[in-house]
């Protein structure tokens, strides 16, 4: 598929999946105002002193661990939707919140590994290295080891392997059979759309902090799915 028509369809995905869309809006609605409504608690807690501030804490940390318990299930399910995507589904994954707790546990494994490899390889290099050769190393394997952590998910997604997510050279093969063109602009065009509607969001939130959540809560997840809709569909031709 060509980018045109893989952001196409990426866009309109959404739409054509209402049901899931709507579960995962309430879910992502109610995590955004949680998630406010955690920060808050805490400030407050921060300037309060003797058992109300401990009563303010736990219900802090309890707010932040539904928060967490809702972003699993919007993060695996989008791993589905990359699964879907490398199929070239048109319908939407089944809601299965178990299963979706549990990509989204291999998600984070999946995201340390890459992250933390290139962190281990440039702290080697800096005691061996001057400072300006340093940050060119640095920028360029963040760069391959963020479009292999792309790679990488949809890998998972199609095997649901664990071991082919973390296979990192394979990954990184992947990149060249996708296309690095096609992946870069992909991934370019796709921020640019997120950050657009972040933006137009950004702007009612300033009317009103519930709208605000609201709004935010809707756009993330219509961004959850386009986003991780596009990348299947990129990883379709592999």
């Amino acid at each position: 598929m060509n980018i045109g028509d893989i952001i196409s369809d990426a866009l309109v995905y959404p739409l054509h999946n209402i049901k899931s869309l709507v579960i995962y809006i309430v879910l992502g609605i109610i995590a955004a105002i949680i998630g406010g409504t955690t920060i808050l608690t805490f400030l407050t807690a921060a300037g309060t002193t003797g058992i109300s501030t401990f009563a303010l804490d736990g219900v802090g940390i309890i707010g932040i661990l539904i928060f967490l318990i809702l972003l699993f299930l919007i993060q695996g399910y989008a791993l589905d939707i990359i699964k879907f995507g490398i199929e070239r589904r048109a319908d939407g994954p089944g809601i299965d919140f178990g299963r979706q707790v549990t990509n989204a546990i291999k998600l984070i494994a999946v995201d340390i590994a890459y992250y933390l490899i290139p962190a281990v390889i440039i702290f080697i290099l800096g005691i061996f290295l001057r400072d300006w050769i340093l940050t060119i190393i640095s920028i360029i394997l963040i760069i391959i080891f963020a479009l292999a952590n792309f790679m990488a998910r949809c890998r998972l997604a199609k095997t649901d392997n664990l071991g082919a997510a973390l296979a990192v050279g394979e990954a990184i093969g992947d990149i060249s059979r996708v296309g690095i063109g096609r992946l870069i602009a992909t991934v370019i065009i796709v921020i640019i759309i997120a950050l657009l509607i972040i933006f137009i969001v950004g702007i009612f939130a300033k009317i009103n902090d519930i709208l605000g959540d609201i709004l935010l809560g809707i756009a993330l997840v219509y961004l959850v799915f386009f986003y991780h809709r596009a990348i299947g569909l990129l990883y379709s031709d592999v």
